[in-house]
């Protein structure tokens, strides 16, 4: 990770230029200038003209200008998005009262259900004649008597957990900045920071972990026991699953 705005203004300084002689070759506003080289993101019109004046104005700098816009992307663009709305879960007292009011009203139906079912048993012996304690019909109660039990239905057995793979970054040639974000670039961050020569860490690979790293090339990284290669010199992204690596 590099200051955008410090690395700006000291390529500036170098060249013996001023903020109107930039404004004067590349036709940016000087206060819009000022705002990038403080990194003062709310001065500028938005998102889409903060890139676009980062890449005129380093490539006027003799500067890589691919290499700003990664940073801004993975440092300040990723503010600017507004994820989903958040829907509150309801509390787990909350959950219980629900049950409850679903139980007492349950109760109220099936008193409510027998009663009924008696006043019209009551009501329908009055009217036909019919003991209330009149024996069942011949063979209804020896066939009732001569069905078997229903069987017993198994009860299925939970599924075994996945055992998780890790995977340990280590920084073993040198220093390197690095984020790591369960899911994807706005998923929640499970480090950030700068790894010196020699730390290392380790995270458990479930479903998918989105890399960003400044110095690829300083860090040695396995995936389930196995070294991942290929990486690349400058700043890059990678994505890592039970599967294997990917850039992102």
């Amino acid at each position: 990770m590099f200051q955008i705005g410090d690395s700006l203004r000291e390529a500036r300084t170098r060249r013996g230029l001023t903020a109107a002689d930039v404004h004067k070759a590349i036709r940016i506003r000087e206060r819009y200038l000022t705002a990038l080289e403080e990194e003062r993101w709310d001065m500028l019109p938005g998102e889409a003209y903060s890139k676009g004046f980062l890449r005129t104005y380093s490539e006027h700098l003799g500067l890589d200008s691919q290499l700003y816009i990664d940073e801004y992307n993975a440092r300040i663009a990723r503010n600017d998005e507004e994820g989903p709305p958040l829907v509150a879960h309801p509390s787990v007292d909350g959950r219980h009262m629900q049950r409850g009011a679903l139980a007492a009203l349950a109760g109220v139906l099936v008193v409510g259900a027998a009663v009924a079912g008696l006043a019209a048993w009551r009501l329908g012996g009055t009217t036909h004649g019919t003991p209330r304690n009149a024996a069942p019909p011949s063979g209804v109660g020896s066939v009732a008597a001569a069905a078997p039990p229903p069987a017993a239905t198994p009860k299925p057995t939970p599924a075994a957990a996945a055992t998780p793979t890790f995977t340990s970054i280590s920084a073993t040639r040198g220093r390197s900045w690095l984020i790591v974000r369960a899911g994807g670039p706005n998923g929640i961050v499970l480090f950030e920071g700068v790894l010196e020569q020699g730390q290392a860490k380790r995270f458990p690979v479930t479903s998918r972990l989105w890399l960003r790293m400044g110095r690829p090339r300083a860090l040695d990284i396995t995936l389930a026991g196995k070294q991942i290669g290929g990486l690349s010199a400058a700043p890059s992204n990678l994505v890592l699953t039970r599967a294997g690596a990917r850039p992102a």
